[in-house]
């Protein structure tokens, strides 16, 4: 049976997104275990140019909805980037999730060669479903969940490879 493109995206998204809250629940007990406070890690950036944690996390849940949504054919849903603390970013998941997991197999049918234009800063980006999956949703749902992982980690985390997986 030819792997389908609901299958290559939904499952893969919400998988994603799962394993996600749960690094970040870890990185929020961490803080806790340390009497820091737990949402000022969430402003925590590798390097000054790049984006803080937050925003990585609002990013990717962004890919995952947006990418859903556009290979069943449907209009992507706007969502406010205003979280400033876990528990918001933990319920943005929960969103997240809830609408990717409300879609059905059969919306996806012939999404693969679905006409497919994102607007960009530097303008529009036109794909095919397929391309649109394989070599912009996935890159950068991908991206923004380990660069995610990877503030963590640097924050010093006890997360490791099974953490992002999924399979610790």
């Amino acid at each position: 049976m030819p792997l389908s493109m609901y299958d290559a995206s939904v499952p893969v998204f919400a998988r994603t997104l799962r394993n996600l809250d749960r690094v970040l629940a870890k990185g929020e007990a961490y803080a806790r275990e340390r009497g820091a406070d737990p949402d000022a890690l969430l402003q925590s950036r590798l390097i000054f140019d790049m984006l803080p944690l937050v925003r990585q996390v609002q990013i990717a849940t962004d890919m995952a909805t947006r990418g859903a949504s556009r290979l069943a054919g449907e209009e992507t849903r706007s969502v406010e980037d205003n979280e400033t603390t876990f528990a918001q970013l933990h319920a943005r998941i929960a969103a997240a999730l809830a609408h990717i997991e409300g879609f059905a197999p059969a919306q996806f049918v012939d999404s693969e060669s679905r006409a497919i234009t994102v607007k960009s800063r530097r303008g529009d980006l036109d794909f095919d479903g397929r391309s649109y999956l394989f070599e912009y949703v996935l890159p950068n749902l991908y991206f923004h969940a380990t660069t995610a992982y990877n503030l963590l980690r640097q924050a010093g985390v006890a997360i490791g490879k099974a953490d992002y997986l999924g399979v610790a």
